[in-house]
């Protein structure tokens, strides 16, 4: 499952924002229903993940972190602590409750962002900002890949 686009929605005055068409559709193809949304580890956006995703990224933690030491309980814990079960409506909304949109700013506007298998949801304005210019983008990527 690979999630591709760069789209714009608004939420409404209760929270509730369209999850665009083309990752619901990408959604049903692979039969999930279920989603996990949590705040990413370096970004002040908001991350999507399928349950099967979330669940592989839980099982490949569980593997790397030892349950008995109380440092890395503590990172685990840290990092379940923000994921909220989302579901979608009958009309293809789900809810970002108001703790989530106040960690990241979104107001009104958020930008959904395929980023392979999850999705990222930023405030409008964050994802302005983020984006590189053409030329630091080209020479980051030459340096990555070279």
């Amino acid at each position: 499952m690979r999630f591709l686009g760069n789209i714009e929605a608004k939420a409404d005055a209760k929270g509730r924002v369209f999850l665009p068409s083309v990752f619901r559709k990408t959604l049903q193809a692979a039969g999930e229903d279920r989603l996990i949304l949590r705040k990413d580890v370096h970004e002040d956006c908001l991350v999507l993940y399928p349950e099967t995703v979330w669940n592989e990224q839980m099982d490949e933690m569980r593997r790397r972190l030892n349950r008995w030491n109380r440092q890395q309980q503590q990172v685990f814990r840290q990092f379940v602590i923000d994921a909220e079960e989302v579901s979608l409506d009958t009309n293809g909304r789900f809810l970002l409750s108001q703790r989530l949109q106040e960690k990241v700013g979104i107001d009104q506007t958020v930008r959904f962002i395929g980023v392979g298998d999850v999705i990222e949801v930023w405030a409008e304005e964050k994802a302005r900002d983020m984006e590189q210019t053409k030329g630091d983008f080209a020479t980051e990527l030459e340096g990555m890949m070279s």
